[in-house]
């Protein structure tokens, strides 16, 4: 068996990700849990912890990656539980379909291939949202639309996991070095720190809980949040 994998149409240029990023990572992802995930892993599941997906919940990863995470949310939601996932690149789709057929998890993920900035699910479909190191790679002006989408697919009372690198006001020498890398190198430095408790704030989401870390001196929040209206916000 497999995961069921679906398409989305196509999205307008500039509403898309930054350019080549989906050849890029269809490149990267046979390496991307020897190159970037090791660093990257301890965040991601804290992150996830902070969310903790539930029995019977329905519950989307946007930018899934090589697939480790929708195997734990998989599992934490059981079997009749539903997982969700987006991404991007065609390679880590195959890379995320295979690892969930060894693990006998397909009857529970969806996996589809398409572009965050218009997720193809029904409104208030998703009792939880999952990104690690995703909302950062997204251009500046297509992070409000990602947010609104996210806050368009959740249930009212719907929570939104987040896990990110992270601006901060004076910023610090080494996320100067990281958004210099960025502007110069953008095809190898694709992601870069981003004020994320504002962008939650401007999208209509308000932090529940927040912990923070840092990776190689760049600060790194793991964050829920939920919309600004309900009781835990």
């Amino acid at each position: 068996m497999y995961a069921v994998i679906m398409e989305s149409e196509e999205s307008s240029p500039e509403q898309s990700e930054p350019p080549d990023s989906s050849p890029s990572y269809d490149f990267l992802s046979r390496f991307y849990d020897n190159i970037s995930a090791p660093g990257e892993k301890r965040f991601t599941r804290a992150g996830l912890a902070l969310l903790a997906p539930a029995r019977n919940e329905t519950v989307l990863e946007i930018g899934f990656g090589t697939g480790h995470s929708l195997v734990s949310m998989a599992r934490a939601v059981g079997e009749n539980g539903r997982v969700y996932g987006i991404d991007l690149s065609k390679g880590m789709l195959r890379v995320t379909q295979n690892r969930l057929n060894a693990a006998g998890l397909t009857e529970q993920v969806v996996l589809e291939q398409g572009n965050a900035t218009k997720l193809p699910f029904e409104p208030s479909f998703f009792d939880a949202v999952f990104m690690s190191f995703t909302l950062e790679l997204f251009r500046a002006q297509a992070i409000p639309r990602v947010l609104a989408e996210c806050r368009r697919v959740l249930k009212p009372d719907g929570r939104l996991g987040l896990v990110s690198l992270v601006e901060t006001n004076p910023l610090t020498m080494s996320q100067r070095l990281y958004l210099w890398a960025h502007h110069t190198f953008p095809r190898v430095v694709d992601c870069r720190p981003i004020p994320v408790v504002p962008l939650l704030e401007e999208a209509g989401f308000a932090v529940s809980r927040h912990e923070q870390d840092s990776l190689k001196g760049v600060p790194v929040s793991m964050i829920v949040a939920r919309h600004q209206s309900h009781p835990e916000a």
